[in-house]
């Protein structure tokens, strides 16, 4: 039984995420998705809370008719210093037997350890990321489509986007 260990910030969760998650789904019997950067939130990089950014997890699981019961969804604080940060995330997951990550520093982390790291085939980078997002959120340019529907409608329901919209006089220098 091969366990996976996925972490991102999910600011939001988009459809690379998605295709990510997908992607490492058909190698792997059990997915370990890792929040990370938990305790950040309402900030422009991490306008969102672990909590939300676990919905739309969730939510974009069922969109795509994913089984739940093969993934679950941990919650994963920062360190205070980059060695010590595998130790946490071993501390509050399952044990696993494969990390998949693009960021260098999560990669450089993990090999260190002795974890096998793979890499994930990227979908639109220059669409589907979180910084894309948060830019057309802030400058009323279409960002639904970089996120499924569900999400979408999340983002507006809990009125999230007027967060993101909101956090840009509170990220400023005074």
């Amino acid at each position: 039984m091969v366990t996976s260990l996925y972490v991102g910030r999910f600011q939001p969760f988009h459809k690379g995420h998605l295709h990510a998650v997908k992607y490492i789904a058909n190698r792997s019997d059990r997915v370990i998705i890792g929040i990370g950067s938990a305790l950040e939130s309402h900030t422009l990089r991490n306008p969102f809370t672990a909590g939300e950014r676990m919905e739309m997890i969730l939510l974009a699981i069922k969109e795509a008719n994913l089984p739940l019961t093969k993934f679950l969804i941990i919650p994963i604080p920062d360190a205070p210093y980059h060695k010590s940060w595998v130790s946490i995330v071993e501390t509050l997951t399952p044990s696993f037997d494969v990390v998949y990550s693009n960021e260098p520093l999560t990669r450089l982390l993990f090999k260190e350890a002795g974890y096998e790291v793979r890499e994930i085939p990227l979908l639109k980078r220059e669409v589907y990321s979180g910084e894309e997002f948060r830019r057309r959120v802030i400058n009323n340019e279409n960002w639904r489509e970089i996120v499924s529907e569900h999400i979408a409608n999340f983002l507006v329901t809990k009125g999230l986007i007027d967060r993101v919209r909101a956090l840009v006089s509170t990220d400023k220098p005074k």
